[in-house]
């Protein structure tokens, strides 16, 4: 029941010799052969997966170079690398049998601004929106606007030459790298820049490597320069690869050798600098969202809207936006795109226009508005509507929404998904719609549904067909019709790598390019690596070198996915959904997704990380025979192994023996069960769910740890710890029990029961009566609240729920407690799932009758009342009935407050709790609202997790993580922040700010409950 790895699944000794060899010369950085690490670094956002045999993480440019000068030598000349960034290639750039040199982790330092000059220079780790970020207080941006940008790096935009909206007006990377700092196959570094052609001239006259490479790079630029014209499209979205015609310029008197490394997806170098040029950031925008009928019409209308002089024209059709409107980002963007009465709206152009001076487009944009209105007024060319705001947060809003979109297709129903692979196809703008229009009519011809999205000022559309990779058959489908995109967009003048890259479509090179001119690249790369230790395989291989190129047909995630069960899958959905988009690697601090990446910047400990590693782990029982599910049956049975095989499994494990699924755990024990993902993922991996499944099976082998029997027990052993508060309070803060605790069973600043205790404060309530409140009528009934308690609040913080019973008596309710009733919460973050099976049931069960009154039942607790709606959905289905609990601003929404506050207060400031940010959004724009009814200022502010999480803040084992995250996104708002004005909605939250900053604010309850009476 073990799932060991084989002996093909370990990285080779030399691999291993040579990872120890670096350390020992001076590696600064970490390396890394496990097999979940190198897991992680085998799929990137495309349908590949190739597992390399390490992966090392450089802290500085020695590291790199340190790192590929002894792979240069006996006896490690066979290994080869490949960089890797972000990871959100769509075609496989990044990945790679050999070692990964991973430059996100560690290399992400802004080393410099010049204002004066205008440019910027950054390590190859630094992310996109981290860069923007920096530059926005200098007045900047860096242009090339990517939908990834929260966890794109530079790097990776230089090795794929991204670009994305606005690329007609701001053009790719290539057109920003002013300058670049890399390292050949051998260690030697390279820098480029842009000089004139007789100085380039005199440095390929020089006998040293980097003179052959501006010897070759010449030759073959110049010389083929005619043929070079004539092969290249003209579009703004030029050849992603070795950029033969841009390393000179027009007029072929300047020479940047760096052209041929921004797009060379690192087959000729790795990059660790670079120094980019800067732009003005627009001081006015307007986008105007037009709507059309069809998506025919919105292709078809977009040379017309190019013609208009916009910055940018993007589109989307009707199955992003519809999968949109399903999705949590749809709340920030309904009223900015509404629908149009009595109109389907099928499709959508986004054009923005920026200027220095609002006049300056002020022209444009009412000309344009002016031919739309007579466009919707003859019922012409599909146009149904247009909306426009001039406010820059909106604008924001609406683009995260469109960039939103490449993940938001992944979490299409059923197992056929949309998938990234002959998506980047650039044509002639006016060439558009008739190649879209025999781009869909070859789709229909396999049947098959699709979404489209993209950037049609460019001629670039993302067009992604729907395929189940787990069936050979519809695998051979991809082939098929990569094959026939391939002739499709020759036909029309294009290109098939306008935006994306090459990487594993590299095989379309030789077709493309034809044999000579393909060869020259070959060329190029010779000169680079002549022994193709760079990234093999990608773009092309050395002259005269028998290498092969990778190809479309190469091993995907779906051959290692179709090994489970089919059954073990459909069960375990949401990690094998994962399609690798990556947007839980999001930079953004005050994004709630996901804290434990954020805290250790280590993938393994990401939704993504956590599904890849699970999906192999499904993967490797299913290999050894295991019937997943039926062991599942079993271990509630208490059917399964018995406690000696524990024992001895356990003994195993302390001795070092080898078990793929210690490393799995590794991974989930850093999750603190948020379920930021659950909503904040476009594809709604859920990894709290899969995560207790997980542990459930994981200690069904090996013994538990003590402290997680305390953690499920809490719900048994609070109420008698609160009843005898008076003596228990002070024993629990004495520092003699705390360091017992600490040292026996791993935690630390365990909370204290409430005293005086919530008996004694609600003493004076009308008890519980379920046949007397049935005896009301449904006018007396309307006057009672019923509170559902909680754990935390009517143990640990009674006095929340005083204050929120004083709030209900002041707007004329009668609350009553209900009996409390465990939730289960705790056993199911441990994993403990036939318990919190049977605990659900009984609450459900009195919860379910309760609500059959038809009074309100209200929670104080967001993370405990949205248990009953989430995790007893999943584990008890149809049995879980109907009741409904509210969290309390859900309830206090639709009461008759009155103006209660009439002077002038400073604004309250509201921390919310991360859960219940990510699976209510509108919850602190409620707060707010509630607030100004009563007369008081309420000012939300965006955080991430802080970090407590329940239990997990307190396990000693988290404290360095835990207060990472407090600093990294709670810590500044508390400090500038009047103690008497911050409010945190929760329990957890509260005790954390009391942890680290010594005053525990208060949940807006208690500030209503002091207003109001």
């Amino acid at each position: 029941m073990i799932a060991k790895l084989t002996v093909e699944q370990v990285s080779s000794e030399l691999v291993l010799h040579y990872l120890k060899t670096i350390k020992k010369e001076g590696f600064s950085g970490e390396v890394d052969a496990t097999y979940g690490t190198r897991l992680l670094a085998a799929t990137d956002n495309s349908v590949y997966q190739q597992i390399p045999q390490g992966v090392i993480f450089p802290k500085t440019n020695k590291d790199i170079q340190l790192a590929l000068n002894i792979a240069s030598h006996d006896p490690f000349l066979e290994l080869t690398f490949g960089p890797r960034g972000g990871g959100t290639g769509t075609n496989g750039q990044s990945l790679t049998p050999g070692i990964v040199i991973d430059l996100s982790r560690h290399m992400q330092q802004i080393i410099e601004i010049n204002e004066q000059e205008g440019w910027v220079r950054v390590q190859a780790g630094v992310i996109k929106d981290q860069l923007n970020d920096f530059l926005r207080p200098y007045g900047y941006f860096f242009a090339p606007d990517l939908s990834t940008s929260n966890r794109a790096t530079i790097g990776g935009m230089i090795n794929t030459d991204a670009s994305g909206q606005g690329s007609l007006v701001y053009g790719k990377t290539s057109d920003h790298t002013l300058a670049i700092k890399a390292f050949l196959a051998d260690g030697s570094e390279l820098e480029t820049q842009r000089i004139s052609r007789e100085k380039a001239e005199l440095i390929a006259e020089q006998d040293t490597s980097v003179g052959k490479l501006y010897k070759t790079a010449l030759d073959v630029s110049v010389s083929k320069r005619e043929q070079i014209l004539k092969k290249f499209p003209r579009l703004n979205r030029f050849l992603t690869g070795y950029d033969l015609e841009h390393v000179l310029s027009d007029d072929m008197s300047e020479f940047d050798l760096g052209r041929l490394i921004t797009g060379s997806e690192g087959s000729l170098a790795i990059v660790s600098e670079a120094k980019l040029t800067i732009t003005p950031i627009a001081k006015f925008k307007t986008l105007i969202n037009i709507k059309y009928d069809s998506f025919d019409s919105a292709l078809r209308n977009s040379p017309f809207l190019v013609d208009a002089e916009a910055t940018s024209v993007e589109t989307v059709d009707s199955k992003v936006l519809n999968l949109a409107r399903e999705d949590i980002i749809w709340h920030s963007v309904s009223d900015l795109i509404t629908d149009v009465p009595g109109q389907d709206m099928q499709g959508l152009n986004m054009v923005e226009f920026n200027a220095e001076r609002k006049e300056d487009m002020r022209d444009k944009i009412d000309a344009l508005c002016a031919k739309l209105d007579k466009l919707i007024a003859n019922k012409d060319a599909g146009v149904i509507g247009y909306q426009l705001t001039d406010d820059v947060s909106d604008i924001q809003k609406i683009y995260a929404m469109r960039k939103k979109s490449v993940g938001l297709l992944g979490n299409t129903k059923g197992k056929q998904k949309p998938l990234a692979f002959a998506e980047d196809t650039a044509v002639p703008p006016e060439n558009l719609a008739d190649f879209i229009a025999e781009f869909r009519a070859l789709l229909d011809s396999h049947n098959l549904h699709y979404g489209m999205f993209g950037h049609v000022d460019a001629g670039v559309l993302h067009v992604r067909p729907a395929l189940d990779m787990c069936d050979p058959e519809q695998e051979k489908t991809l082939r098929t019709i990569s094959d026939q995109v391939v002739a499709l967009t020759a036909k029309y003048g294009g290109l098939m790598w306008g935006e994306h890259g090459k990487g594993y479509r590299s095989e379309y090179g030789p077709e493309f390019f034809g044999e000579q001119l393909f060869n020259e690249l070959r060329r190029i790369k010779a000169a680079f690596d002549p022994h193709n230790k760079m990234n093999p395989g990608k773009i092309c291989t050395p002259l005269e070198s028998n290498d092969q190129l990778v190809s479309v047909d190469d091993k995907k995630r779906g051959w290692f996915d179709r090994q489970i069960d089919v059954a073990v899958r459909d069960s375990f959905d949401t990690s094998m959904n994962c399609n690798g988009n990556g947007l839980c690697f999001n930079y953004d601090a005050s994004s709630p997704m996901c804290p434990s990446y954020k805290a250790t910047g280590d993938r393994r400990f990401s939704p993504k990380g956590r599904a890849g590693l699970m999906r192999e782990w499904l993967r490797l029982q299913s290999e050894q025979g295991v019937d997943l599910l039926q062991e599942e049956k079993a271990i509630s049975k208490k059917e399964g192994p018995t406690w000696w095989e524990r024992f001895l499994n356990s003994k195993a494990k302390r001795s070092g023996e080898y078990d793929f699924s210690h490393e799995v755990k590794q991974s989930m024990d850093e999750c603190l069960a948020c379920k930021a993902c659950t909503t904040a993922c476009p594809i709604k991996v859920d990894v709290p769910t899969f995560r207790a499944r997980f542990l459930n099976y994981y200690y069904s082998l090996y013994n538990r740890p003590a402290k997680d029997y305390l953690v499920a027990s809490i719900e048994q052993t609070a109420p008698l710890l609160a009843k005898f508060s008076s003596v228990t309070a002070p024993v629990m803060q004495s520092n003699l029990v705390q360091k017992a605790i600490k040292a026996t069973l791993g935690y630390v600043n365990t909370p204290t029961p409430s005293h005086p205790n919530l008996a004694k404060r609600t003493q004076q309530l009308r008890k519980f009566d379920l046949q007397y409140l049935n005896s009301l009528d449904a006018q007396q009934k309307r006057d009672y609240v019923l509170i559902v308690q909680d754990p935390f609040t009517s143990f640990y913080e009674a006095e929340l729920v005083e204050s929120f019973v004083k709030v209900a008596q002041a707007l004329g309710k009668q609350p009553i407690l209900l009996p409390f009733k465990p939730n289960g919460k705790p056993q199911h973050v441990k994993g403990f799932l036939a318990k919190f099976a049977k605990t659900a049931k009984t609450s459900a069960d009195f919860l379910n009758q309760v609500s059959e009154l038809g009074i309100p039942m209200v929670g104080l607790d967001a993370s405990l009342v949205l248990c009953y709606r989430d995790e007893y959905a999943t584990i008890l289905g149809d049995n879980r009935g109907d009741f409904e609990v509210l969290v309390a601003h859900e309830w206090l929404e639709d009461q008759p407050f009155k103006q209660t506050v009439f002077e002038p207060t400073p604004a309250y400031t509201l921390l919310s709790h991360c859960s219940e940010t990510t699976y209510l959004p509108h919850s602190a724009n409620v707060w707010q609202g509630i607030f100004s009814r009563v007369g008081l200022l309420l000012k939300p502010q965006a955080t991430g997790c802080c970090g407590m999480a329940g239990t997990y803040g307190h396990e000693v084992q988290n404290q360095e993580n835990s207060r990472t995250l407090y600093e990294l996104s709670w810590q500044q708002p508390v400090q500038h922040t009047d103690p008497s004005r911050l409010l945190a909605t929760g329990f957890s939250c509260r005790s954390q700010v009391k942890r680290y900053a010594q005053f525990k604010p208060k949940h807006p309850i208690e500030v209503l409950a002091n207003v109001l009476s």
